[in-house]
């Protein structure tokens, strides 16, 4: 499981010209998952972004949290973030997970992530989506399990 994470001050995701999910301060995620991906992958990743101290404290030092912000979160689907772009000229996604398995797990996923009390927007599975964001900091990470 591999997740780009993107502090915000705002972020939206638009299918068909419509929005279909957005937040206000909190984290946009992409979120992709390879053959062998598991819940448990899901829980471990759920429990680290959640915790995962990058808002900054009254002394301008990232010790906050997500929880402690009462941030939101966009996450989005996203299988290109297992792409293997070292042979060729055109990415294999031969380590992504099949689209079924993928779609259960992201569910599982958000579903985690709303158990601990974070309000998750989402964008479509498998739809062409339009993801935009205003990263604060900027702070980007990537997350793997």
């Amino acid at each position: 499981m591999k997740v780009v994470l993107q502090k915000c001050k705002e972020a939206k995701v638009v299918v068909n010209d419509e929005i279909v999910g957005e937040i206000g301060r909190g984290f946009t995620l992409l979120v992709g998952f390879q053959e062998g991906d598991t819940e448990q992958s899901c829980d471990w990743m759920a429990e680290k972004i959640v915790h995962l101290r990058v808002f900054e404290d009254e002394n301008e030092k990232m010790n906050r949290s997500l929880l402690d912000e009462v941030g939101s979160i966009l996450s989005v689907s996203q299988f290109t973030l297992y792409g293997d772009c070292t042979k060729g000229r055109r990415p294999n996604f031969m380590k992504a997970a099949r689209p079924a398995e993928a779609e259960a797990l992201y569910d599982y996923f958000n579903k985690v992530l709303r158990d601990k009390g974070v309000q998750v927007a989402t964008g479509i599975f498998g739809e062409m989506m339009d993801v935009s964001l205003v990263n604060e900091g900027p702070v980007t990470l990537i997350l793997e399990k």
